[in-house]
């Protein structure tokens, strides 16, 4: 392995505290943090308390389910008592966490936007719920239905020794909050036969083999497209290569200098990517990773922007067949990504309509420009978005 200098270590270390964040922000759409003194009677959310419930959560757990089933719109109010203690701490902490210090950075969390030991939560999905801060006081909003999980921001290998007691209140919706499902839909209007003799099959590297299949599109703004995939936890892969390097030099830092690893470009309508987008599973982080790419299509649906884009779930590496260098290898079940995108988007309330079209030229069977092959049952995923929820909301008070 080539030796890198001491300069471009630092910068990658510095340019990934400089992210860190970023994530948080995609993550948490709203937080104040008042006092606990402030929490009066207009802070406390209007609607009706369906069911309260407590539960203990010992050191030893990161995720336990509390039994409840929550319904969109619905807040989840949690107070939480108790202390934890790590072996390597310097006194014991409450729910709130531990402060992250410049070490503490190193160490990747659940919810990397708060402290180790602060209590988190997390709705539906194991696979896709992204977790939120719940602290010693939190009210969180959610967009849509699912088993609630109540954890502790920690790894499975650095447990805190102690328990945290935790009522949980779920309130029904506000009146003027009301979430409701994306709808499931045969067709969505303005994506027929004449749309598909314009929209490619196959994205292209820069020599014009053909690459990833078009599987998925998007309609609407580019704030609401940015909107709801950062509210999925996807991280926005930054278009400078040289910088994006940097950043992921020293893998080991966090899980986001992973992620924002330069995807090679890829053409489509004469240009390169317009955004990219990185999910990673948590485990597997270093050879396993979702992306995308998405294009501004240079016409519009009704009206509205059409985002065109491919997407691929990094599953190892591989020789690439262009020059024998050493490239990605991609899940060559490539649906399973299209289904991906579709359950963490979904899961963000942020989903007006979905629907799946087969073009009548479907693309089922090819290779990607690098010679990994892949297979599909040739269905676009189309996802029309919604401009007028704000997805995930959290309000959360911390004592001091």
């Amino acid at each position: 392995m080539t030796k890198l200098p001491a300069l471009l270590l630092l910068g990658s270390f510095c340019a990934t505290l400089a992210a860190c964040p970023v994530r948080l922000a995609a993550q948490l759409v709203r937080q104040d943090n008042p006092t606990a003194a402030s929490r009066n009677s207009e802070s406390i959310p209007s609607g009706k308390r369906r069911l309260s419930q407590e539960i203990q959560i010992t050191g030893e757990q990161t995720w336990t389910a509390a039994g409840i089933e929550v319904k969109p719109g619905e807040h989840i109010v949690v107070t939480a008592k108790g202390t934890l203690r790590y072996a390597d701490a310097k006194e014991d902490n409450g729910p709130d966490g531990i402060a992250r210090g410049f070490k503490d950075l190193l160490r990747i969390l659940p919810f990397n936007g708060a402290g180790r030991g602060a209590l988190i939560g997390r709705v539906g999905d194991a696979e896709i719920a992204q977790p939120f801060l719940l602290g010693a006081h939190g009210d969180v909003v959610v967009p849509v239905a699912g088993p609630l999980a109540i954890g502790i921001n920690q790894v499975s290998d650095d447990t805190g020794d102690g328990t945290y007691t935790v009522r949980i209140d779920i309130l029904t919706p506000d009146s003027e909050a009301m979430y409701r499902p994306a709808r499931q839909v045969k067709s969505i209007s303005g994506v027929d036969a004449n749309l598909w003799t314009r929209v490619p099959r196959r994205v292209a590297d820069k020599n014009d083999n053909p690459g990833d299949m078009v599987n998925f599109l998007l309609i609407g703004s580019e704030d609401a497209m940015q909107r709801v995939f950062t509210a999925a936890g996807w991280v926005k892969v930054d278009a400078d290569v040289r910088g994006t390097v940097l950043r992921g030099i020293i893998e080991s830092i966090s899980k986001e200098s992973y992620l924002t690893m330069p995807m090679s470009a890829l053409y489509l309508f004469g240009r390169s990517q317009d955004y990219g987008w990185a999910h990673a599973e948590p485990i597997k982080v270093v050879a396993s990773r979702n992306h995308l790419r998405i294009w501004k299509a240079p016409f519009d649906v009704g009206g509205q922007t059409l985002w065109i884009g491919a997407a691929t779930h990094d599953i190892g590496f591989d020789r690439d067949q262009r020059n024998d260098g050493i490239t990605h290898k991609i899940d060559p079940d490539i649906d399973l990504e299209r289904e991906y995108v579709e359950k963490t988007l979904n899961a963000t309330g942020l989903i007006a309509e979905v629907a799946h079209a087969l073009p009548t030229d479907a693309l089922k069977e090819a290779k990607t420009a690098t010679g990994g092959s892949f297979h599909s049952d040739g269905r676009v995923l189309i996802l029309k978005l919604s401009d007028s929820v704000s997805g995930v909301s959290a309000r959360s008070s911390n004592q001091h």
